[in-house]
């Protein structure tokens, strides 16, 4: 049988302690460079103190480039990604801050299914690594910036009246949504003044996009005021049954007259009896 020397022994131990201390060095420096949080987000370990575009970079190139390619060239065919994410997305070069900021701050993006109807979810990044995000897809090329409405400008009444001919066919006159072919359609209430202004211009998913030429940044101001007023709808018939709009309320009033005439009836027939 080969003997070895305690030496090599010695020797080949302190080798394999060495590349156990150096794995394990390399899987902390690797650690500290990202750290996926549970909702599947992976940011740096340690951000900066300001929203910076550096910043911005390295979230996208961690969470969005499996959809959106690296520099935001778009990905054409699906592909793992991220997350495990089969991503396929548009090119985001020339889009501006207008897009990024909108899908960001409502939770459209990211998407955890490509096929999926983006809709308002808890939202995933902080207020600082939005405005980052939102830098870093802005430098990419030139395009519109974040809208900043003046809802306390515009006129009341000719926001219903833009209101009721452009989005309540879809929206409802109360903008509490609904269902129209091949999505659903969201309502309106909590969302702030820029959200409104960027969804109109943007128009995601099925909405049709309006243009300053359709729509003036006038108009929009007073489309923005009236909407906001929605939260807090003034309800002077009384009872609003959740101000779902003319037919559920024209049905409740139906099934309320219907219960009374059989009452009626039942009422008349013991009497007559």
């Amino acid at each position: 049988m080969k003997r070895y020397s305690l030496h090599r022994l010695t020797r080949r131990g302190s080798a394999r302690s060495i590349a156990t201390i150096l794995a394990i060095a390399t899987l902390s420096a690797a650690a500290t460079a990202f750290a996926a949080s549970q909702n599947g987000i992976v940011r740096p370990v340690a951000e900066p103190a300001h929203a910076t575009v550096k910043l911005g970079e390295s979230l996208f190139n961690a969470n969005c480039a499996s959809c959106h390619g690296i520099g935001g060239r778009g990905v054409a065919v699906a592909r793992r990604g991220a997350g495990g994410v089969a991503g396929a997305g548009p090119a985001l070069i020339g889009v501006g801050a207008q897009a990024a900021d909108f899908y960001l701050r409502t939770g459209f993006m990211p998407l955890a299914n490509i096929h999926a109807e983006p809709s308002n979810q808890r939202v995933q990044f902080t207020s600082k690594e939005v405005t980052s995000l939102t830098a870093f897809v802005a430098a990419l090329g030139k395009g519109p910036q974040v809208p900043r409405p003046q809802p306390s400008s515009g006129n009341l009444a000719q926001g219903f009246k833009l209101f009721t001919e452009d989005c309540a066919g879809c929206h409802q006159s109360l903008a509490r949504g609904g269902y129209v072919t091949g999505a659903r359609v969201p309502p309106l209430q909590g969302i702030d003044a820029t959200e409104i202004a960027e969804a109109v211009r943007i128009g995601p998913y099925l909405m049709p996009r309006f243009s300053s030429r359709r729509i003036s940044d006038g108009q929009l101001d007073s489309i923005v005021r009236y909407v906001l007023t929605t939260n807090r709808p003034d309800n002077r018939g009384g009872w609003s049954i959740g101000n779902l709009g003319p037919i559920p309320e024209g049905l409740v009033a139906w099934l309320a007259a219907v219960v009374l005439g059989v009452a009626c009836l039942a009422l008349a027939r013991r009497l007559g009896a």
